[in-house]
């Protein structure tokens, strides 16, 4: 790799790959979350073989999930400030590498605190992938094509997800459960080998003061907060519990923003929030990432428990949604790169609420073909307006910012997918409770003549009254799952107004002039680029740097330019 230093650098450089470049590296990005996210529905199909093969009660069992939620609200934060120390390129390749091993940690569990204890462990890992890979994103992609490279990286954020209860399924049927951990182990370290190949690497000159107090405000805020709305239906939503967890965990939320403002060198920008645009797009992101979770998360348990599929079968009624995903991504980028993410957006809202809508018929008597066409139109909704609407908001920012802005945009949807399914789960609850009660009045005491075929039950003994009352299970199990997707129509519905805000043409990100002194350094990019050495930049003086004239260009020859601010400590 070659070191120059030119006498002049375009404001605001951040190193994106020139010509095609950047698609080599965008693809190692989308591996890397593809896995990650990937391995969060994975793990939800699995609960049930889990605690039948380790013994444990289905409270204990649920620990696997809520404990890596946890550590994720923890990791998240600190992101942004392990890219400025270790760079983005390295810290990617090592938590590639760590979510691989981690994995197979979990796959070797030999009882449920030894799997809870690994699951936190690959937590960590876990959450720094998806907030570095979008920062890196804008890193490496010409602004122009940032909507064609978010529609590639979409195929990770949302295709995983839509993929993961087939994936699951099939393993579940084929093999036993800790497959689903050691299928991380080949692509983790093959991803791992691959970025280290194929991006560029700056070791950082200064290391930023690490928050301390700003991560134990925000660490505890979100724990706080992640652990009441996961325990709140077993212990009891209006309990002291929850209660003290909530209202503590929002004052340390808050003390922490006030901590930010203050501090020369915060661990998450708060400031980004007074871009309008980028707030606009998080709070839509954060509502249609509630519908996609509710939709991946109680359709199949009620093809499961309702119709009595198996997980694979469950699984793969749910895969045309994720051919449609894969369909609608790339053109939904390359949409946003002609027109801009308001039109799209509207588009794709309008269209996910009515899939959304037509989910509400479910009944015992719904048809497999029927959930397919409802969840797949619905899917091209969700994936004609995710991007673009996470590309606006990001676009938004000024270079420097999208670290932070990714990191919060992790955190919204980590939070809501949490809250929002707490919540959920909570009216399924209530709705269950009410519809048994109210069908159960309906019954006319002592008089069984009045109801056709009752009595002939009530003659069958204990067999004819257990299959009347799975009949009921599943009638009121549809019933309450449909008021669920009910909820979802209409916040995806109401967000529309919020989507005809978004900008209507692409418009690149504010253009910051680069910091006084800045040492702009010119990277080749090739297909597998070498990692500057610290003794390159640390060894030579400014003032000898200044008087370096850069080297003749060679034909065919691409340079990117990257601004190593003094002070920042920012490499790709």
């Amino acid at each position: 790799m070659e070191v120059v230093v030119p006498s002049s650098a375009p404001a605001g450089a951040s190193g994106q790959a020139p010509g095609g470049r950047w698609v080599v590296p965008l693809i190692v990005l989308v591996v890397g979350m593809f896995a990650t996210v990937l391995d969060t529905t994975i793990v939800n199909v699995a609960i049930p073989a889990i605690q039948k093969d380790l013994g444990a009660s289905s409270d204990d069992v649920e620990w696997i999930v809520t404990a890596y939620t946890l550590a994720l609200g923890m990791v998240v934060p600190l992101c942004g400030w392990l890219g400025d120390r270790i760079g983005l390129s390295r810290l990617y390749a090592f938590a590639l590498a760590g979510f691989a091993v981690t994995s197979a940690l979990c796959g070797l569990a030999w009882d449920l605190p030894s799997l809870v204890a690994f699951r936190i462990l690959q937590a960590i890992p876990g959450g720094v992938l998806p907030v570095i890979s979008l920062t890196m994103l804008y890193r490496i992609v010409p602004p122009a094509k940032i909507g064609s490279a978010m529609g590639m990286y979409g195929l990770g954020v949302v295709v995983a997800p839509a993929i993961g209860p087939t994936l699951g399924g099939w393993l579940l049927e084929h093999t036993t459960w800790p497959a689903i951990f050691f299928i991380n182990l080949p692509i983790g370290l093959l991803g791992a080998v691959a970025a280290m190949l194929v991006f560029p690497s700056i070791r950082p000159t200064t290391w930023p003061k690490f928050d301390f107090w700003g991560f134990i405000t925000i660490a505890y805020g979100l724990f706080a907060i992640l652990l009441a709305s996961s325990e709140g239906q077993s212990w009891g939503w209006t309990g002291y519990r929850v209660l003290l967890l909530f209202v503590s965990g929002a004052l340390s939320l808050a003390l922490f923003v006030v901590i930010e403002l203050e501090v020369e060198t915060p661990l998450l920008d708060v400031r980004v929030f007074k871009s309008w645009s980028y707030t606009n797009s998080l709070l839509l992101i954060i509502v249609v990432s509630i519908g996609l979770n509710a939709v991946l998360f109680y359709l199949p348990q009620y093809m499961q428990e309702g119709q009595g599929l198996t997980a694979l079968n469950a699984g793969l009624t749910l895969l045309p949604e994720a051919f449609a995903l894969v369909i609608m991504m790339p053109i939904a980028g390359k949409l946003y790169d002609l027109i801009g993410a308001r039109w799209p957006a509207v588009a794709g809202l309008l269209i996910s609420a009515y899939g959304t809508y037509l989910l509400t018929d479910l009944t015992p008597a719904t048809t497999r073909m029927e959930i397919m066409v409802w969840t797949s139109l619905r899917a091209l909704g969700v994936a004609l307006a995710m991007m673009p609407i996470m590309t606006a908001g990001l676009s938004a920012l000024p270079p420097e910012s999208t670290g932070a802005g990714s990191a919060w945009s992790n955190v919204g949807q980590r939070v809501a997918g949490s809250l929002g399914l707490a919540g959920l789960g909570a009216l399924v609850s209530s709705q269950q409770n009410q519809l048994l009660s109210d069908r159960s009045a309906l019954l006319p005491a002592g008089d069984t003549g009045s109801v056709p075929g009752l009595q002939q039950l009530v003659d069958q003994g204990v067999t004819g009254l257990y299959g009347l009352y799975q009949q009921l299970q599943v009638q009121v199990l549809a019933s309450a799952y449909a008021d669920v997707f009910l909820v979802a129509t209409v916040l995806t519905a109401a967000v529309v107004l919020l989507a005809l805000m978004l900008p209507s043409r692409t418009s690149p990100a504010v253009e910051q002039p680069p910091p006084a002194n800045a040492d702009v350094v010119a990277i080749e990019f090739s297909e597998f680029s070498e990692s500057v050495e610290p003794t390159a930049l640390d060894t030579v003086e400014p003032a000898v740097l200044d008087t370096v004239e850069p080297p003749a260009r060679a034909a065919g020859e691409n340079r990117a330019h990257v601004p190593v601010a003094a002070g920042a400590g920012r490499g790709v």
